[in-house]
């Protein structure tokens, strides 16, 4: 039986990876949405299509429920149904809380909270009329744990394992599971900001001596989606090297 993955914010780091790894696996059918990236997400699309793999686009600006819940229904038109939903698009930023402008703090929690939402309520109802069905929430350490210059990233990012957990526990008796991955310190475009002496840093802080990379957070979500993880909801796992225990 054909599986379909939904993938948010695939044409970016992670989301690439990600999209890489489901691709791959027999009798599956990856939904690669995008916002702006369309160059990236079509260049995606024709990797993972000339080594035989199924792979459909879909643009949507996740901000906007019509957007969303007209692509959610093409999904669904097309396909019936999707079995794996990953909740990855997001934005981030650094500033100090007293820069921050209310603008910015509600297009952070648009993109990164709400767009989960509005894909989830989309994509769940479909779960919930076979019994099965699996989320999986990108969220990051400073959800955990905060980080300085970050608290609109961090307070959004902290949504979402809340909603997590919540989820988790509403949809269980569906036989959907719901989980978060929460990324340490990892090699993407987030962190172009960063210059080498920070990355040095951040690496020399880390246990296992290196940055993660996107393929590192990509086989974290492929596991939560797997049989494997069957009896595991409402968990974070975090792939971060040991920066945070």
């Amino acid at each position: 039986m054909r599986r379909v993955i939904a993938v948010t914010g695939g044409a970016g780091g992670i989301g690439r990876a990600v999209c890489r790894i489901f691709a791959v696996q027999p009798d599956t059918t990856v939904l690669l949405h995008y916002h702006k990236s369309r160059r990236e997400a079509e260049a995606l699309e024709k990797e993972l299509k000339e080594k035989g793999c199924d792979v459909r686009l879909f643009q949507a600006d996740l901000c906007r429920e019509e957007e969303v819940v007209r692509m959610a229904k093409q999904m669904n038109s097309l396909f019936g149904h999707v079995d794996v939903l990953v909740n990855n698009a997001a934005v981030a930023g650094q500033k100090l809380l007293r820069d921050v402008t209310a603008e910015e703090w509600d297009h952070m929690f648009a993109v990164n909270v709400r767009g989960a939402f509005l894909m989830t309520r989309q994509i769940m109802e479909g779960m919930i009329e076979k019994k099965r069905g699996r989320i999986i929430n990108v969220s990051s350490i400073w959800g955990i744990c905060g980080a300085s210059c970050e608290v609109c990233y961090s307070a959004a990012k902290a949504a979402l394992i809340g909603m997590t957990k919540a989820l988790a526990q509403e949809v269980g008796p569906s036989g959907i599971t719901v989980n978060c991955v929460a990324p340490g310190v990892i090699d993407t475009r987030m962190n172009q900001d960063l210059d080498d002496a920070a990355m040095e840093m951040l690496k020399e802080e880390t246990p296992l001596e290196r940055i993660g990379t996107p393929e590192d957070v990509a086989a974290s979500i492929a596991f939560l989606a797997s049989e494997a993880a069957s009896f595991i909801t409402g968990q974070v796992i975090s792939p971060n090297g040991g920066i945070l225990i």
